[in-house]
C-alpha cells in the first residue's frame, strides 16, 4: 500500500520485472537486470487480483511501476482487470513505447500517467543507458498532453546532472500540468546498475529549488520532491 505514489488517493502498488533502459543512477536494479530479475520471486497475478479484491473497501487505485510495465506483454490484459474491479489507474513509464501507452489511452484503461524525462536529448543515451530514439519520447509526451486524463512528468537529477540540462530537457514539456523535480538519493542497502555512478556528485535540494524557480512559469503545477 501507498500513501505517495498516486498523488491524493490511497493506492496499491504492483511492481513489473524488467526493463528496456539501463539507467546507470538506477537503484532498482533487482528490476532491471536480468542476472537479478531471474532471482526474484515473483507474485503470481491471481494472487494479486485476490488481494486487490479484498481491498476494494479502502483503496482507491492501484499504481503498476517497475522496471518499464510497459515491455509486458500482457499489460493490456492486467489493466483491464484492475480496472473492472473499480479502482482507478495511475501507470508509470519511461515513454519509450508509446504505441502500448497509446493503446491503453485508447481503451481508456489509464486514469493518471507519470512519464520519466530523463535529460536533454544531447544527454539521453548516456542517461538512458542504451540508445533511445528522441522522436519516440516527444511522440509519448504529446499522447499523455493531449489524451492522459491526469499526468506528471518528472525528471531525477542524477549525478553529473547540470541546472543547464534541466533547463533543456524541458523545452519538450513546456506548458505541461505538473513537472517534478526529484531529489536523486540511494537507499540504504541498494546498489545502482552502475555502481560507478554512486561516487558521483549530484545536485543538492537547495540547488533543485533554485532551479525550480526559475522554471516553474512554464508549469501548472509541480516542484521538488
Amino acid at each position: 500500500m501507498t500513501l505517495i505514489n498516486y498523488p491524493d488517493r490511497m493506492a496499491a502498488l504492483v511492481y513489473t520485472a524488467g526493463c528496456n533502459l539501463r539507467c546507470p543512477f538506477c537503484h532498482n536494479s533487482e528490476l532491471v537486470l536480468p542476472e537479478e530479475v531471474g532471482r526474484l520471486s515473483l507474485i503470481q497475478e491471481n494472487e494479486i487480483v485476490a488481494l486487490l479484491t479484498d481491498r476494494q473497501a479502502f483503496l482507491d487505485g492501484v499504481v503498476i511501476s517497475g522496471g518499464e510495465p510497459t515491455t509486458q506483454p500482457d499489460l493490456l490484459r492486467f489493466t483491464e482487470q484492475i480496472k473492472s474491479l473499480g479502482f482507478l489507474v495511475k501507470l508509470d513509464t519511461n515513454g519509450t513505447r508509446p504505441k502500448v501507452l497509446e493503446a491503453l489511452l485508447e481503451a481508456r484503461l489509464l486514469d493518471y500517467v507519470a512519464m520519466d524525462l530523463k535529460g536533454p536529448a544531447t544527454r539521453y543515451d548516456e542517461l538512458a543507458g542504451v540508445p533511445v530514439e528522441i522522436d519516440t519520447i516527444k511522440r509519448a509526451i504529446r499522447l499523455i498532453v493531449e489524451r492522459a486524463p491526469d499526468y506528471e512528468f518528472r525528471t531525477t537529477v542524477a549525478p553529473t546532472m547540470t541546472a543547464e540540462d534541466i533547463e533543456q530537457a524541458i523545452t519538450w514539456i513546456a506548458g505541461a500540468k505538473r513537472y517534478i523535480l526529484q531529489r536523486f538519493v540511494l537507499p540504504e542497502g541498494k546498489r545502482l546498475v552502475d555502481r560507478s555512478w554512486a561516487g558521483k556528485d549530484a545536485l543538492s535540494e537547495e540547488e533543485l529549488h533554485t532551479v525550480w524557480e526559475r522554471i516553474k512559469p512554464n508549469f501548472g503545477d509541480g516542484g521538488v520532491r
